[in-house]
């Protein structure tokens, strides 16, 4: 029993889960052949590439076979690899934790990600380094399944920082063009800010539980002081607020577009942002312990997912829509984590299902790049589905998922996470009758303004009439459907954004499913009755986009961007965030290095160079000696002859 309900304990790995290693250990192998082979491989190590991550999907699928036809209480597996840190009486062992949370995980990682991999093959086919871009797919992949695989926060940590470089290196992997590169450095140094608070929080379990083993913090942190516990809480927030591009460290998600379409769907679909989610939940005991910190992790799931709702509806940017939806539906699931036992597997939930129709839709954007000359500004497009019925057809799955559209899989999970926000009876751990309304209605609303952004997005695309174009000249543009490599992923997905939600409804299959890792899910008690709460979200999602459809469906679109009111136009800029940062950050940051160099400089380097100057100044004194005179040589020798007789003999006297 540990903080947060009836979990099972760890059984020794048998069978196909003792093989868990080989999930990671195969594209990771395969990452550094690819690297290390070098154009040697260029004509065929992308299959390779592809066979290493679907070859971790089979050893996956081969674990939930057995997984599922174990006793609950048995479904568990702990593993030790190696002993890696001994350290007297602190130690690490390097071992895996295979479980109902982690295979969801991997199941998600490894199927998502394999479709992309297939995907990349042909969107990649005529860059000269895509045998480089595989590689570096591969050690994402190699990297998210150690961090959701790992028994330990410092396993996890590993394969945490892991997708923090594999990330840098695929935003950036057009490097040439400046602003990629700056673009890579961004997300890599705002994710440092958030791993640093992962860093903290090991540091205060070392300090309170002597291990960083998530079984024994899980069992201890009820016996230490709330505000420990706070801390700890705190402090691994931030470190999810990094990776999942929360408020107030979500400026790099924006930018991360610069990568090839692929890193965008693998990013934000399967890898990287989710993992923040995974952790909060995965340190589910710790917030019960620490109700304070639980309360700031849903306060900060409610900003960002109206943050990324406002973004989202001012862009013209196709992948920088599909990014500020990116945040705003990690910001639901951040919410639904942060409510504990009554919000935790619907926040798992709803992270799978929108691994299925966030990854359809990013390839989807990547087809309509393919077939609009790389463009993405959606004031350029319109009228698409005559001439990509594939792309309009499976990327309208993805657009009924997303808005909540029943049967589709985002209504059976973003509406759960709904109806749990409105049964929020605490805050902060005291008391909140109205705790409920607030967390309740911004979901709701957010609700309404995912239809509108998201319909925005697919009328300007794919409805309307034909504004193809260039920007820079007005030349013709000749849209054309993606060829099978391409397609086929993306129907596979458009399946899963129809039907993976109720199937894995059917008789609470996930929750029940998710019980041995985190206990069972409490049955929350709504301020309102759930049919009033789903028939106001449909109502909303209708309204937003009918608004949409009247707008920029209906409406004629201007190919020029129109002039905005106040509110559009911070929503354009992100809502300053990048500003705020500069001002409150950066800037403040450059003086104080400023001053520490000036002081370095006037103090470190004055007493260096004094003692030089000083090292300068005798030996010039003494070189005044040094005449190469032997009648000198030899007064000095009979100076210093009388000058020992002198003091030999006053000692005497």
């Amino acid at each position: 029993m540990d903080g947060h309900g009836t979990i099972a304990e760890p059984v020794a790995a048998t069978g196909a889960a003792s093989f868990a290693w080989l999930m990671i250990a195969i594209p990771l192998a395969s990452a550094a052949f690819l690297l290390l082979a070098g154009r040697h491989t260029d004509k065929w190590g992308h299959w390779m590439g592809v066979l290493a991550s679907w070859s971790s999907f089979a050893v996956g699928v081969a674990i939930l076979i057995q997984m599922l036809g174990t006793a609950p209480e048995g479904r568990r597996y702990a593993s030790t690899l190696f002993s890696w840190i001994p350290a007297g009486e602190f130690s690490v062992d390097f071992g895996l934790m295979v479980d109902p949370l982690s295979m969801t995980f991997v199941m998600l990682v490894t199927l998502v990600g394999s479709l992309i991999h297939v995907y990349a093959v042909a969107y990649m086919e005529h860059d000269k380094d895509r045998r480089r871009f595989f590689a570096y797919l591969n050690l994402f992949i190699a990297a998210m399944l150690t961090l959701v695989l790992g028994d330990s926060y410092a396993v996890l940590f590993i394969g945490w920082e892991g997708v923090g470089l594999a990330s840098y290196l695929l935003i950036g992997f057009w490097n040439d063009v400046p602003d990629y590169a700056k673009a890579a450095k961004k997300a890599f140094v705002m994710n440092r800010v958030g791993d640093m608070g992962l860093l903290l929080a090991m540091m205060a379990m070392v300090a309170n539980f002597g291990t960083v083993n998530m079984e024994a913090v899980a069992h201890g942190v009820s016996e230490i002081p709330v505000a420990q516990a706070t801390m700890i809480g705190i402090f691994l927030l931030v470190g999810a607020c990094g990776k999942s591009a929360q408020f107030p460290l979500q400026a790099w998600l924006g930018d991360a577009m610069a990568g090839p379409t692929p890193v965008s769907a693998l990013i934000h679909a399967a890898t990287m942002v989710t993992a923040g989610v995974y952790l909060v939940v995965r340190s589910g005991a710790v917030y019960q312990a620490a109700p304070v910190a639980a309360t700031v992790v849903t306060i900060i799931g409610a900003i960002t997912l109206l943050f990324g709702a406002i973004v989202g509806a001012a862009k013209d940017d196709m992948k920088k829509v599909l990014a500020a939806s990116t945040m705003s539906q990690i910001g639901y699931m951040m919410l639904g984590a942060g409510l504990g036992p009554i919000g935790w597997a619907f926040a798992i939930f709803h992270l799978f299902t929108h691994g299925f129709f966030k990854a359809l839709m990013f390839l989807g954007a990547g087809s309509v790049m393919h077939g609009m000359g790389d463009q993405v500004n959606m004031r350029r497009f319109g009228a698409l589905r005559t001439a990509m019925t594939v792309t309009w057809l499976t990327f309208m799955m993805g657009w009924l998922a997303i808005l909540g559209v029943p049967p589709f899989s985002g209504f059976w999970s973003k509406d759960k996470i709904i109806e749990a926000a409105f049964s929020m009876d605490t805050f902060a751990g005291n008391p909140a009758p109205w705790a409920g309304w607030v967390f309740g209605g911004i979901a709701l609303f957010g609700a309404g303004l995912t239809a509108f952004y998201m319909s925005r997005l697919f009328f300007m695309t794919f409805h309307g009439t034909a504004r193809w174009t260039t920007e820079a000249e007005g030349a013709p543009v000749h849209p054309h459907e993606s060829g099978p490599l391409m397609t086929i992923p993306m129907i596979i997905l458009a399946v899963g954004a129809v039907a993976i939600g109720g199937l894995l409804s059917i008789g609470d299959f996930f929750s029940v499913w998710l019980t041995p890792a985190i206990g069972a899910t409490e049955h929350g008690h709504p301020v309102l009755p759930i049919p009033v709460i789903m028939a106001a979200s449909l109502i909303l999602v209708a309204l937003g986009a009918a608004l949409a459809w009247a707008k920029y469906g209906k409406g004629e679109v201007p190919t020029s961007v129109p002039a905005a009111n106040a509110l559009v136009h911070a929503a354009r800029n992100d809502l300053f965030q990048d500003a705020i940062n500069d001002t409150l950050v950066v800037t403040p940051g450059t003086a104080l290095v400023a001053v520490a160099a000036g002081g370095d400089k006037r103090a470190v380097d004055g007493i260096v160079n004094g003692v030089a100057a000083s090292a300068k100044g005798l030996g010039r004194l003494v070189s005044i000696t040094q005449t190469g005179n032997a009648r000198t040589y030899a007064s000095y020798i009979l100076g210093g002859v009388l000058l020992s007789l002198v003091v030999i003999i006053g000692f005497q006297l």
